[in-house]
């Protein structure tokens, strides 16, 4: 087994240094269970909670190409930024996403949810405000839904217009415990 393991990390090896692969992944320990990143030449393209595992492996190969392999050391930096964030040591992430995995709209939608800042919060409606479709709460609801890279896009930052959580796609617990994290590392 061990000479099978080596093999394959040869080959890997080989792929990246030939360019040939699409995109990088590996579990990364969270409070939340082993997050899935990965991680494209363009940048962060997805992050996964256990239950999505194997679904967004499978979303990144149909959009940028089947060659998706297990990351070696590119990936320090985007790990650390991670574990700095939930350890509250760490207000704004300083990396370059790859929203290849949505569309347009959905794309205008995260990049300006980017600047929603650490331990903030906004609504539905005024983040569709904020893009410029102020009758599209529900829209902004689905593109906020469709987010390839919670966390680092801070989707769990959208409330519902009354305060209450609304939706979240890793579970309403996490969202609860992402904006806990973030009132705690304000003060």
């Amino acid at each position: 087994m061990e000479k099978v393991l080596e093999m394959l990390e040869q080959a890997v090896a080989e792929a990246a240094r030939e360019g040939l692969v699409d995109a990088w992944y590996w579990r990364q320990p969270s409070p939340f269970g082993q997050l899935t990143v990965v991680t494209s030449e363009q940048g962060v393209c997805a992050v996964a909670f256990p239950e999505h595992d194997d679904e967004i492996l499978e979303e990144v190969a149909a959009a940028l190409g089947p060659r998706v392999c297990p990351a070696r050391g590119e990936t320090a930096e985007v790990r650390r930024q991670l574990d700095e964030y939930f350890l509250g040591k760490r207000r704004a992430f300083d990396l370059v996403t790859d929203l290849r995995l949505t569309t347009d709209f959905r794309r205008l939608v995260l990049r300006r949810l980017a600047l929603v800042p650490y331990g903030a919060t906004t609504t539905y409606a005024g983040l569709a405000a904020a893009v410029g479709r102020p009758r599209g709460p529900r829209a902004v609801g689905q593109a906020v839904g469709h987010n390839p890279v919670p966390i680092i896009v801070p989707c769990h930052r959208v409330l519902a217009s009354d305060g209450t959580l609304g939706g979240y796609g890793g579970g309403l617990e996490r969202k609860r415990l992402l904006l806990e994290l973030e009132r705690r590392g304000k003060g």
